[in-house]
């Protein structure tokens, strides 16, 4: 027993003893690295001066010297830039229209209308219940541990599951209205003055499938989270839109989350946690930011959060590995800081300091959070790396992700082939969804 005891620790000592060789040893390639670009770059500056002048003439100082390039040291934090070229103008422009979704749902008219529809009562017993039922479970684990979730927040799952369940219908192709047949899509079409009134600058052109009735049904795209309330359908934009009003009216704090591969969806403050929640209205989704890339197994480039205090890029909450990144290509991260930076600064402008100060101190702490996720993800991916692997040079297969068995399912929202022709079937089979959402 002694001897396996004594053979064990010897083992454990000369793993730390190879831990620490290796570390010391990166720690010397990675300085190496650093001292050889900063070498270069040093004789690439004098080779390029111009010859030395006579000392003995005095030269006047050079007030108007390029700033040093910090290409190699990477570890410095952007600084803000504002867009030159025209796509990086282009993308600015975009976004400053993204921007004033939310500002949409501040229409004290439009949030007491939207609470006429709502189902209060129902909404607050569901939340009650649930909170305390919450409560109940951290006092039942002791140490004066904290629900996990507050009241507000459970009354927005309350509304998340109405809305869903009870209230808004998907729409692929409308059916027919003349025999309620599948129809077929034919392009689009010029919108109609009544429609154009209510907020449409699209409409959808379909054609009924059944030869003798040959009728044709559009399908106006509505902006208006008004018109929404009595249309009650539509795709992934109408559901985050009218979502969204009515997680403002019921009294959140609300982002409206633009995704650059076609999505939109919902972020709700949570007061209790301190942080901005992952609403998805069409999947019934609450707090799952990975659904789309491990789930629905999508790639992302941007996520832009907009919100009536600001912008935020949150890509970084809803990509957790570098398998599902795309290229960034709209515009330099500095730019898009600066689009960033300038929409909060014009959405903040005419607050008070206080309200500033309160803000500032959340942006900080979603900064941190969102850092953290980069880290995360780094640490991941690195304890799966086989130690041998580096002695050896070679490369075996990676050690399996433990949380690859929990990985969501596919969409549910959109019949079955709207979801493949989308890519976003996931894992999971595209054919089990909910009833409702299918077309006769």
């Amino acid at each position: 027993m002694d001897r396996s005891h004594a053979a064990s620790r010897a083992d454990a000592a000369e793993v730390d003893k190879l831990a620490q060789e290796m570390t010391e040893r990166f720690r010397q390639v990675l300085s190496t690295k650093r001292m050889n670009e900063l070498t270069s770059r040093s004789v690439h500056s004098r080779s390029s001066s111009p010859a030395p002048r006579d000392f003995g003439t005095p030269q006047p100082p050079r007030l108007h010297n390029a700033p040093p390039s910090y290409s190699s040291l990477r570890n410095i934090p952007l600084v803000p830039q504002p867009p030159q070229d025209a796509r990086s103008l282009r993308f600015k422009n975009m976004l400053h229209s993204l921007s004033n979704m939310p500002m949409r749902w501040e229409n004290p008219g439009l949030l007491d209308e939207a609470l006429r529809v709502v189902p209060l009562e129902q909404i607050y017993n569901e939340a009650e219940e649930e909170s305390q039922i919450l409560q109940a479970e951290a006092e039942s684990l002791g140490g004066g541990k904290k629900a996990a979730w507050g009241y507000q927040d459970c009354v927005i799952r309350a509304l998340l599951r109405w809305f869903k369940r009870s209230f808004f219908s998907w729409v692929n192709n409308p059916p027919c209205s003349q025999c309620y047949s599948p129809t077929i899509g034919v392009g689009m079409a010029a919108p109609l003055p009544d429609e154009q009134a209510r907020g449409a600058n699209q409409v959808e052109l379909y054609k009924c499938s059944v030869q003798h009735c040959g009728a044709y049904e559009r399908y106006p795209r509505y902006n208006d989270a008004f018109v929404l309330l009595q249309t009650r359908r539509g795709r992934c934009g109408e559901w985050a839109n009218c979502f969204s009003m009515l997680c403002r009216a019921v009294g959140s704090r609300v982002r409206w989350v633009w995704n650059s591969e076609d999505h939109v969806w919902t972020e709700v403050y949570s007061v209790h946690r301190k942080r901005w929640v992952h609403v998805d209205a069409c999947e019934e989704s609450w707090d799952k930011p990975r659904l789309y890339t491990d789930g629905w197994g999508k790639s992302l480039a941007y996520c832009i959060a907009f919100s009536v205090d600001g912008a935020m890029d949150v890509t970084r909450r809803y990509v957790g590995s570098s398998k599902h990144t795309l290229e960034r290509n709209r515009c330099p991260e500095a730019v898009l800081l600066h689009i960033m930076d300038e929409i909060r600064a014009m959405r903040r402008n005419n607050m008070s300091k206080q309200d500033k100060f309160r803000l500032e101190g959340e942006d900080m702490r979603e900064a941190r959070e969102l850092r953290g996720y980069v880290i995360q993800s780094i640490a991941h991916e690195v304890s799966r790396i086989n130690a041998d692997d580096i002695l050896s040079g070679r490369q075996s297969r990676p050690r399996p992700d433990p949380d690859a068995q929990k990985a969501l399912e596919g969409r549910t929202s959109g019949n079955e082939q709207w979801i493949r022709s989308r890519g976003e079937g996931g894992r999971g089979a595209p054919s089990q969804q909910d009833p409702r959402n299918q077309q006769r």
